[in-house]
C-alpha cells in the first residue's frame, strides 16, 4: 500500500516549485527590462546583460533553464537554420509589420549564418510573436504554410525585404509573395494559411512570448540570454561567442542534423 509523502518531502517539493516560480519571473523582469523601450524596439537599446551579470553564477543557471525552455531542437523544424545540436541557439520573437525586425533580417541575420551558422556555432530558431495585429497574424500563418512546403526562409526573407504593413499583407499578397518564394502547391498554401494547425503554431510562439514578459519586437534569446532589438552585429557577435565559451564547460546539446 503506497504511503503519503513525509513532511520533509512536501517542503522540499514545496521549495522547488517556489524556486521555479521566483527564476520565471526574475526571468521575465529581466526580458522586460531589456525591452521597455517600445514595440518596435530602437536599434540602440542596450542588451539586457552586463559584464557583471556575465560571472553571476545564479544568473547564468538562470538563462541556462530558460534556454532549455525555450530552444526546441526539433528535427526537421522548418523555422530554423543550423545544427540540432549546434552549441549556442539563438531565439527570434518578431512580427511582419516591425521595422527593426526587417533591418535584423536584411543586415544582421545575414552575417550571422555566414560566420556562426554555417560554422556549426549557431542554430536560429524563429518564432511568430504578432503584436501588431490580424495583419501581423495573416503573414505569421503565411510564412507557417510556406514552411510545411519547406519555402519558410524564402518567404520570410521576402517580407522582410521591405517595410509591410496593412495592406501590402493582403491574402492576395501573401498568396503573389509565396508564389514567387518557390511555393508550389498554393491551393494548399491557402488552406494551410487558414488552418487551426497554423493557429496553433502561432499560439505556441506567442504564448511562449508572453509568459517569458517579451513585450516588443525584435527580442531575441542568446543561450537563455536577452537581447533587444535590432543591436549593431558586433553585440550579437559577442554575446553568441561568450555563449560558446560557456557551452564548452557544460553537457553538449543532444542530437545533430540540421
Amino acid at each position: 500500500m503506497p504511503t503519503s509523502a513525509s513532511p520533509a518531502r512536501k517542503l522540499a517539493a514545496l521549495g522547488a516549485v517556489l524556486a521555479l516560480v521566483v527564476a520565471v519571473i526574475a526571468i521575465g523582469v529581466a526580458i522586460a527590462k531589456s525591452t521597455q523601450s517600445g514595440r518596435d524596439t530602437d536599434p540602440g537599446a542596450a542588451p539586457a546583460s552586463s559584464p557583471e551579470a556575465e560571472k553571476d553564477p545564479a544568473q547564468q543557471k538562470m538563462f541556462d533553464d530558460l534556454a532549455k525552455r525555450t530552444s526546441r531542437r526539433a528535427d526537421g523544424d522548418p523555422l530554423a537554420v543550423g545544427k540540432k545540436n549546434a552549441p549556442v541557439v539563438l531565439v527570434e520573437y518578431a512580427d511582419y509589420q516591425c521595422s527593426f525586425c526587417g533591418r535584423f533580417t536584411r543586415e544582421t541575420q545575414p552575417e550571422l549564418i555566414k560566420k556562426y551558422v554555417d560554422a556549426g556555432t549557431l542554430r536560429i530558431e524563429f518564432r511568430n510573436f504578432t503584436v501588431f495585429g490580424a495583419d501581423s497574424e495573416r503573414a505569421a500563418r503565411a510564412s507557417w504554410a510556406a514552411g510545411r512546403q519547406g519555402r519558410f526562409w524564402q518567404l520570410h526573407d521576402a517580407l522582410y525585404a521591405k517595410t509591410r504593413k496593412g495592406a501590402a499583407l493582403a491574402e492576395d499578397k501573401l498568396v503573389g509573395l509565396a508564389r514567387s518564394s518557390g511555393v508550389d502547391d498554393i491551393d494548399r498554401f491557402r488552406a494551410d494559411m487558414k488552418s487551426a494547425d497554423a493557429e496553433k503554431a502561432l499560439k505556441k510562439d506567442q504564448d511562449e512570448g508572453y509568459q517569458l514578459g517579451v513585450q516588443s519586437t525584435p527580442s531575441f534569446l542568446i543561450n537563455g540570454r536577452p537581447v533587444a532589438g535590432a543591436q549593431p552585429l558586433a553585440v550579437f557577435s559577442q554575446a553568441i561567442e561568450e555563449a560558446a565559451r560557456t557551452a564548452k564547460h557544460q553537457p553538449a546539446a543532444e542530437g545533430g542534423g540540421k
